[in-house]
Order: C-alpha cells, then sequence, then structure tokens
C-alpha cells in the first residue's frame, strides 16, 4: 500500500506538505498541490477512509498543555515558547488553531473533559504538573497526543538528544585538559529524564577518554531555579572545592552558580571552566559567555507538529524521535 512517505520521496516534499495537499488544506501554492496530487494519482494512493470520514468531523483546534510549577518560567523557558510559537506556525498552515487547556478552567475541569467540551482534534503536551497521573488518562482516551519533554505511556514524545549532549561536553572539558570535573544537577525524574539522560551521557564520555567520574563531585540541586543552582554550587563546593570544570543541566541553574561563584571571589573560566545547557536569555550577563547547548526547537515543533497531523489522519507514529542539539562554545572553557 503507498503511504504519504512514499509519495513524500517521490516528489521531494515533507510528509506534512503531503498531507496538506491531499487533505486540501494549508498554505500551498496550485503548482505543489497539483504536482502531488498527480503523482499521487499516478503511484495509485489511496487514503485511509476510516481516517477521512473523522475528518469530516473535525474542529481544526489542538489542545496545548503547558504548566509551569516546577521551572518557574512560562513562555519564557528557552525551549517551551520559542517551540510553541513555530508549533503554531506549522499547525495554522495545516488548518489547525490552538487552545491552552488548563485544570483551572470552568471550576477546575479535568483535561479529558475540557478537550470533550471543546472537541480538539489533537493535544500537544509541552510541559506537565509533574507526575500528573491524568496525562496517562489521555494517553488511553484516543485523542492524538504528542509530548515534547514528558514521556508518557502511550504517547509520542519529541525530545531533545540529551544523552549524546553529555558526551560532547565531557569530550570539551578532556579536550581543555580538564580532569576533576563536576556535574551540578536538576533533580531527577522518571518520565522527564532531561537531568538523568545528560549526567548519563557526561559519565559516559568521560569514560571514553580514561576517566571515571567521582561521585563526590556530584550535587542535586531542589529544583530547577536559579537560586537552586546558587544553592547547589555552594553545597558542591563544600565536599568537591578543588575542581576545575563543572557540567550543569541547565543554564537557569549555572547562572546561580555563576552567582554563588562571584560571591566568594571566584571566576569562571579562571577558576572553574562551565558548560551549560539550553542558551538561555535569562541572565544575558552570564550568557554572553557561558558555553552551553542549544536545543533545535524549530526541528523539535516541525516534527511535533508532523507526528500530531500524523495521527490525526491515521498514521502510525514512533514512541520517541530525538532531535540532537547544537553545542555553542564560547569563552566559559579554560585550557589547562
Amino acid at each position: 500500500m503507498v503511504t504519504i512517505y512514499d509519495l513524500a520521496k517521490a516528489t521531494g516534499f515533507s510528509a506534512p506538505t503531503i498531507s496538506k495537499a491531499l487533505n486540501g488544506n494549508g498554505r500551498l501554492n496550485k503548482q505543489t498541490r497539483e504536482k502531488i496530487l498527480k503523482a499521487a494519482a499516478e503511484a495509485g494512493y489511496k487514503p485511509n477512509m476510516a481516517a477521512k470520514s473523522l475528518s469530516t468531523k473535525q474542529s481544526k483546534l489542538i489542545g496545548v498543555i503547558l504548566e509551569d510549577v516546577s521551572m518557574q518560567r512560562g513562555f519564557e523557558h528557552p525551549l517551551f515558547g520559542g517551540l510553541l510559537n513555530k508549533f503554531r506556525q506549522e499547525i495554522e498552515m495545516a488548518g489547525y488553531d490552538l487552545l491552552f487547556l488548563s485544570k483551572h478552567f470552568n471550576g477546575g475541569m479535568s483535561y479529558i473533559d475540557h478537550c470533550i467540551y471543546r472537541d480538539v482534534d489533537g493535544i500537544i503536551v509541552v510541559n506537565p504538573i509533574d507526575d500528573d497521573p491524568e496525562l496517562e488518562n489521555l494517553a488511553k482516551s484516543g485523542i492524538p497526543c504528542v509530548s515534547t519533554n514528558e514521556f508518557i505511556k502511550g504517547v509520542c514524545t519529541v525530545v531533545t538528544e540529551n544523552y549524546e549532549s553529555g558526551i560532547i561536553a565531557a569530550h570539551k572539558f578532556v579536550e581543555a585538559g580538564h580532569r576533576k570535573i563536576g556535574y551540578l544537577s536538576a533533580p531527577f525524574r522518571e518520565k522527564s529524564p532531561a537531568a538523568k539522560e545528560r549526567f548519563e551521557g557526561f559519565v559516559k564520555g568521560l569514560k571514553d577518554c580514561g576517566i571515571e567520574f567521582n561521585q563526590k563531585n556530584y550535587e542535586i540541586c531542589e529544583s530547577w531555579t536559579e537560586n537552586s543552582g546558587s544553592e547547589g554550587m555552594k553545597k558542591l563546593l563544600s565536599h568537591c572545592d578543588d575542581i576545575s570544570a563543572l557540567f550543569v543541566t541547565c543554564d537557569t541553574l549555572a547562572f546561580g552558580a555563576i552567582s554563588y561563584l562571584n560571591e566568594i571571589g571566584k571566576k569562571v573560566p579562571d577558576d572553574i571552566s562551565m558548560i551549560g545547557f539550553d542558551d538561555d536569555n535569562l541572565g544575558m550577563h552570564s550568557n554572553l559567555f557561558l558555553s552551553t547547548f542549544r536545543q533545535n526547537r524549530d526541528k523539535i515543533a516541525e516534527l511535533t507538529a508532523e507526528m500530531l497531523l500524523n495521527q490525526i489522519s491515521g498514521i502510525p507514529v514512533p514512541k520517541i524521535v530525538r532531535v540532537a542539539a547544537d553545542f555553542i562554545e564560547r569563552s566559559s572553557i579554560k585550557k589547562v
């Protein structure tokens, strides 16, 4: 059976573009649409009629779950705000609009009840409440759903290559001559394992270079906030004051760590080299020189939109899609 992926390969267009042409929606020029329809006819493409019958009942609304209990950043988060902007563009080109789902709506309506009330066609989970049991109910509800941060059983997740990024960070420090290296972590969570994956990749990267990570050079912060980063840095130095380099789970914690180091008269990178994660604009004073990883928000958003539109059309999707982060090297790494 011919699929939209076969048509994408034959025409050179992306799967979402093929879907827009076949479904008659989205902002495609006449020439592109005609070329795709001609290729589909020649290949004998047959649409999924079950999915097609559902499309006549579509509300053209995509529900968005964006809660902000643990990170306290909202749309200012370096990943989530930009991701949603790009996702909105992609989803609008397919003829959809966004609707934010809230547990505070209409006296505390559940997500599922809100979805039924608004008759949404799909859901993007951007950043939910930690370990919210209702998320698994969403997965079982049959409503097409994609997550960009939380691993939810039965839901496709599009997420950054955290493990590989950790390996790269370790190699960068070793290449600069560092051997006594620490890791300042955000809290570990099973369903949102970014901090754990980055740490595991970091340990593997050091091992690849012949260095065993010393557990005393490790500290977990209480949360993802700047104040937690400052407190975590203080605790870390209380049991390993001889480290020359530090990988930090995220830039927000790194800014807090830098602030504490400044308080005690230590400087980055003169006393401690540092690598963060997110390329965050929160602390421009620090961001100007902090080496970090930039998550590919546009690519994550594009793939999230593609995975969700595929589900709405009845096309199977993978459990996890990984997107590589870009290493941004600045002046926070000193050669020793």
